[in-house]
């Protein structure tokens, strides 16, 4: 292209910029804004977010996925999804996935307070515990694994050791079976596991799945209503609510 080329171009586009700008302002649109436009980042403030973005990840995550598939975290509290998180009405605090699996691991964890056993009591150490460090992980395969990715929680850990059964009574095995039962499966119990964890409760769910997002809608609506929820001990011996918790087994 010759420069005369450049230079016609570019008296062309300045024209076509002062015809747009004559006619935009005989309508008004070139009037003062209420709301000056946002300023675009300029070359060295994107640089610096995307360095952030890159330390964050350094820093959090691990590329390896949980059994359930849900990436394990490096720390929790370190502005990552794993978050601690007050347990309402027990004085407890457990960290978790922040978010939808937040709403439905708390909402085991309160039933179980209320209506199992109560957790914390006489400054009892490590009631419950969440997120652990992916090197606690001894292998992904198992549903333990779970809580490095913050989508488990372990009741008492070091009273229900994996691999044995019998620290439940048939009462409260029912009870436990009722709040998984109002998970609708997306939590599962890890005494019903071929190899029994009985203080262990997990997400089933892959990340994205519908049926997350569905149930935690359900449970925080309970929360906001009264006679529903964590907190309001139904008759688990009832034959529908049987049945309900059957499904899920």
């Amino acid at each position: 292209m010759s420069p005369t080329d450049i230079t016609r171009r570019h008296a062309l586009t300045a024209a076509a910029g002062a015809t747009a700008a004559v006619s935009l302002a005989s309508t008004g649109l070139l009037a003062t804004p209420a709301v000056a436009a946002p300023k675009p980042l300029r070359n060295d403030e994107l640089k610096a977010a995307l360095r952030r973005v890159e330390a964050r990840n350094r820093r959090l995550l691990t590329s390896r996925p949980s059994t359930n598939r849900w990436e394990m975290q490096k720390a929790a509290d370190d502005g990552g999804d794993i978050v601690t998180r007050h347990v309402a009405g027990t004085g407890l605090k457990v960290s978790v996935r922040m978010g939808d699996t937040e709403a439905v691991l708390i909402h085991v964890i309160r039933r179980f307070h209320y209506e199992v056993d109560t957790l914390g009591a006489h400054g009892e150490p490590n009631p419950v515990e969440g997120w652990v460090a992916p090197s606690a992980v001894r292998d992904s395969r198992l549903p333990e694994s779970n809580q490095a990715s913050g989508t488990a929680v372990v009741i008492r850990p070091d009273f229900y050791p994996p691999g044995v059964r019998g620290g439940f009574t048939a009462g409260q095995q029912l009870i436990i079976r009722d709040i998984v039962a109002d998970t609708e499966g997306v939590v599962r119990w890890g005494g019903d596991d071929r190899r029994p964890y009985e203080g262990l409760f997990y997400l089933t769910v892959r990340p994205g799945d519908a049926r997350l997002e569905r149930v935690a809608a359900k449970l925080r609506a309970w929360d906001e209503t009264p006679g529903a929820g964590a907190g309001v001990v139904p008759d688990v011996t009832e034959p529908s609510r049987r049945r309900r918790a059957a499904r899920y087994r």
